[in-house]
């Protein structure tokens, strides 16, 4: 088997068949397995692949366990030299699998790879990032970036788009990984239920000597949040359920960078919504958006005592 594909369906049967069959285009003579799992859809997305994608593995959890703990439950029935996490709303081009697993396979050193992303559209999105710091979010957040042009921004676009490149880690609608590296440092790890796990995982993989690369010649049409929108409030920017994206923002810099680097995240958080009230009432007086910041700082520090410090997830 050269490739096992993973997805998980929350609530996109809207999606499913378009994707599905994209992804089938794409594999040009490759062995591929797909594991599909579904995060308890409220829609018609079971039955949907029951009836038009019986040849999948198909498991159905009763309750939304989260997207890395719902990836991991294929770790058992994995047989793919690689492993290709697709989202419900990332549709690839014609022969995009077989050209990536082609530059692996060239490529031994590189561990995992990730593709030029695009609206549909045509708009292109942040494909190749470097990792969040307390500080690159301080600086975004705040909208300090003409003056501190020199921090690597985690959205950053002023990269090469033209030949594969080496960077921090790459989204995970289309994060094609080798087996040998999950062996190694395992999938996703449980404690984040939903983003930061593909940050997570790359941190893991480039402290284990791979190198995450992102490779520009397959371009994959990327829709972004249509499973987040069906669970509550979306942000306008980032298109996230703000609170699960604070609390794996703290987890992600306990484990990895350590209780101060916590600390730092919040107080300098804060200290940005606090520059951006003042911006506001002085340029604005826009009370809904000076609101909004006073709710995400008081979000962020219920979140730092809940998780103990980014210690210890909420669900």
């Amino acid at each position: 088997m050269d490739v096992s594909t993973i997805v998980v369906s929350y609530n996109t049967a809207h999606l499913l068949p378009e994707m599905m069959g994209k992804l089938e285009a794409a594999s040009n003579g490759l062995a591929v397995e797909t594991i599909i799992i579904d995060n308890a859809s409220s829609d018609t997305s079971v039955d949907l692949i029951r009836a038009q994608f019986a040849d999948c593995t198909l498991i159905v959890n009763p309750s939304n366990v989260g997207f890395g703990r719902a990836n991991n439950q294929a770790l058992p029935l994995i047989r793919g030299e690689f492993v290709l996490l697709l989202n419900t709303d990332a549709f690839v081009c014609p022969n995009s699998l077989a050209q990536t697993v082609a530059y692996m396979r060239a490529n031994p050193k590189s561990g995992i790879l990730g593709v030029k992303l695009a609206g549909r559209d045509g708009q292109l999105q942040p494909s190749a990032r470097f990792f969040p710091t307390p500080w690159n979010a301080f600086v975004h957040r705040a909208g300090l970036q003409k003056y501190f042009k020199g921090t690597g921004m985690v959205d950053s676009e002023n990269w090469n788009h033209q030949s594969a490149m080496q960077c921090d880690w790459v989204p995970g609608c289309y994060f094609l990984i080798r087996k040998t590296v999950i062996d190694q440092v395992g999938l996703f790890d449980p404690r984040y239920f939903l983003y930061f796990e593909e940050v997570d995982l790359c941190f893991a993989a480039k402290k284990a000597g791979w190198d995450v690369v992102s490779f520009p010649d397959v371009t994959v049409v990327h829709i972004g949040g249509e499973s987040a929108k069906s669970d509550g409030a979306i942000t306008k920017s980032g298109r996230q359920l703000q609170a699960l994206q604070i609390e794996s923002e703290l987890l992600y810099f306990r484990k990895n960078h350590g209780a101060a680097t916590v600390l730092a995240d919040v107080v300098l958080s804060s200290l940005a919504d606090l520059l951006c009230v003042f911006k506001q009432f002085f340029k604005t007086k826009n009370q809904q958006a000076m609101s909004s910041y006073f709710q995400h700082t008081s979000l962020m520090w219920t979140l730092f005592v809940r998780t103990r410090w980014g210690s210890t997830p909420t669900r």
